[in-house]
């Protein structure tokens, strides 16, 4: 994953609201969002799948627990050896207890540059580490972007992702809520909840480059820099029509307080979009679960 923007406990029915793109090369095989078990015995997760190395760039737990983990852009450092970044995603999920001990131990294995984020949905207790300095971040409630530099680096399209989840939040907040009973659960759908996923996914596709002006330096070529600037990326062979690189798929991750404040039910609902190498949606993935 190569973006993502947060929000916690900005809005009183959604305590924690995600969009997300993954950015990665269309030949590594991956398995699209759907329940699965990282460990024989162990429990089962939410999340898309990294087919080639294992684990996950972003996935949740039916307690409400969340994790993803994007690449730090770091042209020239790379160790071919290193411990899979998407093995964090699904340890920060199975372990009994993410507290600053465990995630100084995560920062010390030999892994290739990386952020790695891992929170509850619904108390909002959420962390943030990194392999580069500074290492360790406890994040309060607010508003949070990240690509592929260090947390709330100011890129172009994290600013405009935030800025997006934020004026989304605003909205939501004027919505009559409907519900539609969905007969494969004792849940119901919520309209407001596809409306934020909807407009969120409007952002995470938005194909706009960055003016030079406002480039990050990052060490790659500026054509290249223009190119991963955008919030969807494809980038192609010279006079190839389909992308060798880019925007993989979009995830919106949406926890959900239904009901009374005392008595509410807690809902998670992940949405995904996958891209195939032409920019075409090839799936679309809705998932929801009750947190007990």
């Amino acid at each position: 994953m190569c973006l993502a923007a947060w929000s916690i406990q900005q809005h009183e029915r959604f305590p924690w609201v995600l969009a997300s793109n993954r950015d990665e090369f269309f030949a590594r095989p991956t398995a699209p969002l759907g329940w699965w078990q990282p460990s024989v015995g162990g429990q089962e997760i939410l999340s898309g799948r990294d087919l080639e190395a294992g684990g996950s760039w972003l996935g949740v737990t039916r307690l409400g627990r969340l994790a993803l983990v994007t690449n730090v852009r770091e042209p020239g450092r790379f160790a071919a050896d290193a411990l899979s970044r998407g093995s964090l995603v699904t340890a920060g999920l199975a372990a009994d207890q993410v507290d600053a001990a465990w995630l100084d131990k995560v920062t010390e294995a030999p892994r290739n540059g990386f952020n790695f984020l891992v929170a509850d949905l619904f108390t909002g207790e959420c962390a943030w580490a990194t392999n580069r300095t500074p290492q360790y971040r406890q994040m309060r409630a607010g508003l949070y972007g990240l690509s592929n530099a260090s947390l709330d680096t100011p890129w172009p399209k994290v600013a405009m992702l935030k800025e997006k989840l934020a004026d989304v939040l605003r909205v939501c907040a004027n919505i009559n809520v409907v519900d539609v009973a969905n007969t494969n659960a004792d849940i119901n759908v919520n309209v407001a909840a596809n409306v934020v996923a909807e407009q969120l996914f409007a952002a995470l596709a938005n194909p706009q480059i960055a003016a030079d002006a406002v480039l990050p330096q990052t060490g790659v070529p500026l054509e290249r820099e223009r190119l991963l600037s955008s919030a969807f990326i494809r980038i192609a062979d010279e006079g190839k029509a389909q992308a060798v690189y880019g925007t993989r798929c979009s995830t919106v991750v949406i926890a959900e307080r239904v009901g009374d404040a005392k008595n509410a039910t807690k809902i998670v609902r992940m949405f995904e979009r996958v891209f195939d190498a032409s920019g075409r949606v090839s799936n679309n993935t809705a998932l929801q679960f009750e947190v007990v």
